[in-house]
């Protein structure tokens, strides 16, 4: 649908990419990736028409329409949160304003013979049948099917825009993008403002009912869940790779060390080449193989290695002092403004060293709750009682506004370093992308990322043994959230994280409370654990069935409802409760055997396949003949065989630790 031919974009004289060259397709889900300051946001305002390259062309067909989420855009405030949405029908409104104008015209006229009268019936018929072929009749409950999925109220839909944040406003925009169905969708950072139940309902929406899509993200979980295409921006170049973000990255991996023995052999023939021209440059007798040398190197097409930071880098939160057993204990703790309440009775107390997440839908009371534990809000009711010697270290979302304005970035962390931290601060400037003159600019001409970036790594310094992280990934490339989180990880005191990044919370929430409703429900186990028991919940009985049921059941902490041949064999279920570590350990199990499963599925289909491939070549005349077919049809029936009994063996474990008893067999 669009082609994009030897792109070339400068800035003064630097090219920031050269020579692009590729063709999004109907229907590609494409990730646009590279490090900060590739060209991933140009790439996307050239691609809308935003922008002009330097050089080459982009051709479209003249009816593709492409829609554009930028990650920053001004917004109005004149209308209500429905009347904004349904701007995005606008085509539908005038249609149906042409029809209305002709049926009252139709009404009113009374020359029914005439050729004129003829037409105007035609014209109405052609017209009302394009009304309803674009869903004129019922796209006001599209509408509402698509505001609620990216989390508002019905109560939301006629309040003004202007009451709402920006990050509910750029929800909006969002909403009227997917709402318009162009056939290109182009999303700069479309979940910097989502919840993790709004990301779940973008990435279905994206996966099935968008057209061609080109998104640039830094949420991990969030690309691979939507795009089945990578393409990276690197040294001015691009490279295209046909598979979701993981599987680009160990392609690109595997794709450096080619470069690097590539470039390891060049330099060796150049350095030979070199010392054969040295050595006899003098020689008249030689003066002809000299010459041959030295064109051969001018001609050498040099090999590029793809840039990457090496740096071994390994971040870690300063602990002070341990603090009691239990750094945070709510009773009964209820807050509200007015009639609103934002949360009632909440209970729940974090032991040390613990690492929860506290998540939810926005507006729901995280931010509130962490408030009121900092000290900062004081009226509520109930008791929250702080433990003994607890040194909190608080990231909230808008920390990078409390910066010094005045001080260079890095004076900034130079006045927080302390000990042997204090010789690396370059290194650590540079990893959070405040390398060389960036780190000599001062704190007030920086941007809202860099500025958050920066009081990051300040509290990555200061000494506490309890962390409160409120949105601690927005801004965040993909490198700087894995040393945030491998820091967070190795931090031996207590850390709470408001986040919606699953792939960032996965291995590092070991516990999480859930706020929805005025409640706030704790989950023991991981994000990836609280998703699932969240799904169990909202299942019908008629869309559970057999091995999703009784996992779902495992997810939400109590014993799995057994099969009828489960509890002949175990007698009378028990109605206890897991221990976390039992939780855990249970779900790794599952999730083994689940894996194995679908692994063994996916081997006994292809191999499916290639023996009904190779039967209808025995089945003509000239395969028939062949021996070596029959060879391979004979391996292949004996691979089948295995891959049914590693499948056999695989169920029947799963099944086992379903009913609550201890696998046997291969745990391979």
């Amino acid at each position: 649908m669009i082609s994009v031919d030897k792109l070339k974009v400068e800035f003064g004289a630097t090219p920031l990419f050269q020579d692009v060259s590729y063709v999004i397709n109907r229907k590609d889900r494409i990730a646009l990736v590279g490090k900060n300051g590739a060209g991933k946001s140009t790439m996307l305002k050239i691609l809308a028409g935003l922008q002009q390259p330097t050089a080459g062309t982009v051709a479209m067909p003249k009816d593709c329409t492409v829609g554009y989420l930028p990650q920053v855009m001004v917004l109005a405030d004149s209308r209500t949160v429905m009347q904004e949405a349904e701007q995005a029908f606008a085509h539908i409104h005038e249609l149906q304003n042409d029809i209305e104008r002709m049926n009252r015209e139709l009404s009113e006229r009374t020359d029914y013979d005439s050729e004129g009268y003829r037409q105007l019936i035609e014209r109405f018929s052609h017209q009302n049948e394009r009304f309803l072929m674009m869903g004129g009749e019922g796209y006001r409950a599209e509408i509402e099917r698509t505001l609620q999925g990216l989390g508002f109220r019905r109560s939301d839909f006629d309040r003004p825009t202007s009451e709402f944040s920006g990050g509910w406003r750029m929800r909006i925009e969002l909403a009227k993008l997917l709402l318009q169905h162009p056939d290109v969708l182009l999303l700069d950072e479309p979940t910097n403002h989502l919840d993790i139940e709004s990301i779940q309902w973008l990435e279905q929406f994206l996966s099935t009912r968008a057209n061609a899509v080109v998104l640039v993200s830094h949420d991990r979980a969030f690309l691979n869940n939507v795009t089945t295409r990578t393409i990276e921006i690197s040294c001015g170049h691009i490279y295209d790779y046909k598979v979701k973000y993981d599987d680009f990255v160990r392609l690109r991996k595997e794709r450096r060390e080619q470069q690097l023995r590539a470039y390891e052999n060049q330099q060796k023939q150049i350095e030979d080449t070199e010392a054969f021209i040295e050595r006899f440059r003098y020689k008249a007798t030689k003066a002809v193989q000299v010459q041959s040398r030295i064109k051969q190197l001018e001609k050498l097409e040099r090999v590029e290695v793809d840039e990457e930071d090496n740096s071994a880098l390994h971040l870690k939160f300063a602990c002070s002092s341990r603090s009691g057993n239990y750094p945070v204990i709510c009773e009964d703790v209820t807050k509200a403004y007015g009639s609103h309440v934002v949360f009632r009775n909440v209970n729940l107390t974090i032991n040390r060293g613990e690492k929860v997440a506290f998540v939810g839908k926005n507006g729901e009371g995280k931010s509130t709750l962490v408030k009121c534990i900092m000290g900062e809000i004081t009226d509520y009711t109930g008791r929250l009682t702080l433990g003994h010697n607890v040194q909190t270290g608080y990231f909230a979302q808008n920390q990078a506004q409390l910066l010094d304005g005045e001080l260079t970035v890095f004076d900034t962390i130079d006045r927080v370093a302390v000990g042997d931290i204090r010789t690396r601060i370059r290194d650590i400037l540079g990893a959070f992308m405040f390398g060389g003159e960036a780190s000599e600019k001062k704190v007030k001409v920086l941007s809202g990322g860099e500025r958050t970036r920066l009081a990051m790594i300040k509290l990555l310094l200061e000494p506490v043994n309890f962390l409160i992280l409120d949105e601690p990934t927005n801004h965040l490339d993909m490198r700087s959230k894995d040393i945030l989180k491998e820091a967070i990880a190795g931090f031996e005191g207590t850390a709470i994280i408001v986040s919606h990044d699953r792939d960032f919370l996965d291995g590092l929430a070991t516990k999480v409370y859930e706020f929805g409703g005025g409640r706030v429900k704790e989950h023991l186990g991981g994000i990836y654990e609280f998703l699932q028991s969240k799904r169990a919940e909202t299942d019908t009985p008629e869309t559970k069935n057999g091995r999703s049921e009784r996992l779902d059941a495992l997810f939400t902490g109590g014993t799995p409802k057994l099969t009828p041949s489960a509890t002949a064999k175990n007698g009378e279920a028990k109605d206890n409760r897991l221990s976390y570590e039992e939780h855990k350990e249970r779900n790794k199990q599952l999730k083994r055997l689940e894996r194995a499963i679908a692994d063994c599925e996916a081997e006994i289909s292809q191999t499916e396949a290639a023996i009904a491939a190779l039967e209808q070549k025995l089945s003509a005349p000239e395969g028939a003949s062949d021996m070596s077919l029959y060879e391979q049809h004979r391996k292949l029936k004996e691979q089948l065989d295995q891959a049914m009994n590693r499948w056999e063996t695989a169920c029947t474990e799963l099944e086992t630790a379903q009913a609550g008893q201890p696998a046997n067999g291969n745990k391979g």
